[in-house]
């Protein structure tokens, strides 16, 4: 069993990723959370999530303040602050930032030995640039570094 800890958000470890946003992360150096992965993703307007994609397993999201579009099943839905999206195993889902700001977006998923993840052909993703590359690497046509950032906070002017 790791240490239990109290973090506050604006002291986690938060990293920049030139297609996708801030992400603000919860595991500290030496730990990492076995059963459950959460963050907040920090996302301006047109930035997506992550590549369109489906799991084995369920996750859940919050609108903590902001607008995005949530791209569920093939289906495109405006979300605002207080929304909650609750994605049952094999719900193909990304989100993208929308409105005038940024959105923040609490996101928190089971882990599991062998769970599995795929990343199904979908026109509506490439609208977004959210559709995988097809292949061993889905991420293939996007950057792989992201660079260290003060985790920026809903209500406070964004410095990074």
């Amino acid at each position: 069993m790791g240490p239990s800890y109290v973090v506050n958000v604006a002291d986690a470890t938060a990293f920049e990723h030139p297609l996708s946003g801030i992400t603000i992360d919860f595991d500290r150096p030496g730990t990492h959370f076995d059963d459950t992965g959460i963050n907040i993703q920090v996302l301006q307007p047109g930035q997506p999530s992550c590549k369109y994609h489906h799991e084995s397993v369920q996750e859940d999201f919050l609108v903590l303040a902001g607008e995005c579009l949530l791209l569920l099943d093939g289906e495109e839905r405006p979300l605002r602050t207080w929304d909650f999206v609750h994605c049952e195993p094999g719900a193909t889902h990304a989100f993208v930032g929308a409105g005038d700001g940024p959105c923040w977006l609490l996101q928190i998923g089971a882990r599991r030995k062998g769970q599995t993840l795929a990343y199904p052909p979908s026109e509506l993703a490439a609208r977004y640039g959210a559709e995988g590359v097809q292949g061993p690497e889905p991420y293939a046509d996007w950057p792989s570094e992201a660079r260290p950032v003060a985790p920026p906070l809903p209500g406070q002017p964004m410095t990074n």
